[in-house]
């Protein structure tokens, strides 16, 4: 491998946006001024940071121009702003493709990667076009202007590099690698069972003990024990199919001792794991002022909600559970899925409690006191629609796609496959990639779900099962036991060789040893006739 820091040097200009003005400016020194607004720049051999400062005056977006080309024979690969939502791959040059965080471009024999380090401070997206690149920084507070009394804020740090020799593949490794230098991995891998696609929230103590024993057959000899994760059922108000929110204090009917589970499962020789939506929460002691006005979920900036949100963890930890996954947390600071930032994350409009925070920084301090307050109690944490860009280094696993499917194999040959092999570049570098379950409710021809299980584990990352027990016959349980069992160990890393060919990649290989995989049906694609998903281009009034 040959790899060459690139520095993008000086922009060529620079826009403002505050509540009340939107100003462009041609870049001629290393300040740029607009009333009380400051924007500053610290150009080192390797990398561009970005600060921004102001005192009373709300800014809300910056805007960095390179008037520099790429070929337009280059094909680009872009992240998303959180899950993956089935549309990831490589594509020609779009100027009105948003690309959150970074990209990289294939060009001929070379690999260019362009992007700036995870845990900025604001929310980043890039474009491309035939004279230039563009970088847009979103520093709200919520749908506000933040107010930073004077503050300097790092917005980010801009990282670019060229790499030769090896794959696209290893190139996007390696820049992943160079954009987040402080990674958080789980100890050991990480596998299991997690029940949600078979019983979809429809489950009770009885039932995940019985999970529990199917997983304990099919794992029957590994060294390293499985985890069996309690999904969305057990929680006090749980409503199914209406409510999945807190509070988290206590089990329901079906789940009558949360604590007493945990030591049951312990005692079967699995490791207990616990699904939470930390920020919806109905407590009716909960005042007002602790939640946000956009939709009355919990406001981290608020101090006595942050506690709140801190205890909530703690209890769970000292219940025995060693691994949390905490879900719905972008959704429910910003109000929108990632496939509806198109390209801002929010609506306008509105602010956290803290004014002074932006929205990126919000986020950083959830993730950072969830991570921080389960650290004593060794519990592993799981991200589910978080945005893994400011996650990493503050989750050990994260959920890279949306949801899979017990029921639909389409849906899982669409996000799962598309987001194991355009998020693999993450895994080892931002954190463990977990691409989601597979799901065994009998709707799925097991072909299709022994391949599906099968990559996973070739793969080297986390394999979670939804297996209905004793659904498989005799032959097939045995081929899924022989998976959980390279699932139990990870040594593995098989990676999409036709990656830049298919946004559903068939090759995958490891060394010289190549598996082909066959992901359709037969009768082709199985739509459905009332999409609900769309990508992320810039809107146009």
């Amino acid at each position: 491998m040959i790899k060459k820091i690139l520095n993008l040097g000086e922009p060529s200009w620079i826009t403002i946006e505050t509540d009340n003005e939107k100003i462009s400016k041609g870049y001629e020194k290393n300040e740029v001024y607009v009333n009380d607004v400051e924007i500053s720049l610290e150009n080192s051999e390797k990398h561009l940071s970005i600060y921004l400062s102001a005192m009373k005056i709300p800014v809300k977006y910056v805007k960095l121009r390179w008037n520099l080309k790429l070929s337009k024979k280059g094909r680009i690969l872009g992240d998303e702003w959180e899950r993956g939502y089935g549309y990831m791959g490589f594509r020609g040059m779009s100027a009105n493709r948003i690309l959150p965080w970074y990209f990289i471009v294939s060009q001929e024999d070379k690999t260019y990667g362009y992007g700036v380090a995870v845990q900025p401070s604001a929310m980043c997206f890039w474009q491309v076009d035939t004279e230039g690149i563009t970088l847009f920084l979103d520093v709200r507070c919520g749908g506000d202007g933040v107010l930073l009394n004077g503050r300097k804020l790092k917005m980010a740090t801009v990282i670019a590099m060229e790499i030769e020799e090896v794959s696209t593949f290893e190139a996007a490794e390696e820049f992943c690698r160079e954009m987040c230098p402080n990674p958080s991995f789980p100890d050991h891998p990480v596998y299991g069972s997690n029940n949600w696609y078979y019983a979809y929230g429809d489950s009770s103590e009885e039932e995940i003990l019985s999970d529990t024993d199917y997983l304990i057959r099919l794992t029957k000899g590994v060294e390293n024990p499985p985890y069996m994760v309690i999904d969305d059922c057990w929680q006090e108000h749980h409503r199914l199919n209406d409510y999945n929110g807190g509070p988290w204090t206590k089990g329901n009917s079906k789940f009558p001792n949360m604590k007493e589970l945990a030591e049951k499962l312990s005692e079967k020789g699995v490791r207990p794991g616990i699904w939470v939506r930390l920020l919806l929460n109905e407590d009716e002691k909960i005042p007002q002022d602790w939640r946000l006005p956009l939709n009355g979920c919990l406001d981290p900036t608020h101090p006595k909600a942050l506690e709140y949100i801190k205890e909530d963890v703690k209890r769970i930890c000292e219940w025995g559970y060693t691994l949390i996954k905490h879900d719905f947390s972008t959704f429910d600071l910003f109000g929108r899925w990632g496939f509806e930032m198109n390209p801002l994350i929010t609506v306008e409009g509105w602010h956290f409690y803290d004014r002074s925070k932006t929205s990126a920084e919000v986020v950083k301090i959830l993730y950072k006191t969830i991570l921080d307050t389960a650290k004593p109690y060794n519990t592993i944490i799981l991200g589910c629609n978080t945005i893994g860009h400011l996650g990493a280094g503050l989750m050990h696993i994260n959920r890279t796609g949306d949801d899979t499917s017990g029921m639909d194999w389409e849906r899982t040959r669409q996000i799962g496959i598309n987001t194991l092999a355009f998020r693999l570049p993450q895994h080892k570098t931002f954190y463990d990639v977990d691409a989601d379950c597979v799901g065994i409710a009998g709707n799925i021809d097991w072909e299709f779900n022994k391949q599906w299980a099968d990559v996973l584990a070739e793969s080297g990352t986390p394999l979670f099962l939804s297996a209905k027990p004793y659904l498989l016959n005799e032959t097939e349980e045995e081929e899924l036991r022989q998976i959980m069992i390279k699932a139990s160990k990870q040594e593995h890393h098989k990676i999409p060789t036709d990656w830049e060919d298919t946004d559903c990649p068939e090759v995958w290989k490891e060394g010289e040893c190549k598996k082909e995989y066959h992901w359709y049906e037969k009768s082709g694609l199985q739509y459905k006739y009332s999409s609900i998903r769309y990508e992320s281009f810039l809107s146009i009034e």
